[in-house]
């Protein structure tokens, strides 16, 4: 079985400082998370469902994606719930929010991205460059979440 170094199957984890429904208030409006998340430079909205993201984090290049909703299911209660977007462009694949209590007055949302490089020298730099991806990764990670907890308890 060969190994494909060009696909990336991502998961963090997010301990929150709000409730579930504010989180998933706040994650649904991707429109904003430039107000809060560094790496992610502007968001683009297309139509109802879909924009175009400009994300850069560590390493010197942009990605440019478009993400087009396909799964917003908010739980019953305010209990959180699921954002899924399939993403095109740069990287080719689907991200997905899950958002749910974590104890009182805090939730716990967890980022899951399944995709492949789209660009032509990110597959070829695919197997040397892959250390290079999942740290600017969880360093782009790290960094909303650090910018998320602020933007909660300033009341976002």
């Amino acid at each position: 079985m060969k190994t494909d170094f060009n696909h990336y199957r991502l998961t963090s984890a997010w301990q929150l400082p709000a409730p579930a429904a504010q989180v998933y208030r706040v994650l649904r409006e991707v429109e904003h998370y430039p107000r809060w998340w560094p790496q992610v430079r502007e968001v683009r909205q297309l139509d109802a469902d879909s924009g175009r993201l400009r994300i850069r984090s560590v390493l010197p290049y942009e990605l440019l994606l478009t993400a087009t909703a396909r799964r917003e299911e908010a739980a019953p209660g305010g209990r959180g719930g699921v954002l899924e977007a399939a993403l095109a462009g740069d990287l080719a694949g689907w991200s997905r929010w899950t958002v749910r209590p974590d104890g009182p007055g805090a939730a716990l949302a967890v980022f899951e991205e399944d995709v492949r490089g789209g660009r032509p020298l990110m597959r070829l730099l695919a197997l040397p460059a892959r250390p290079l991806f999942l740290a600017n990764h969880a360093l782009m990670m790290r960094a909303g979440h650090r910018g998320l907890r602020r933007y909660l308890l300033d009341g976002g």
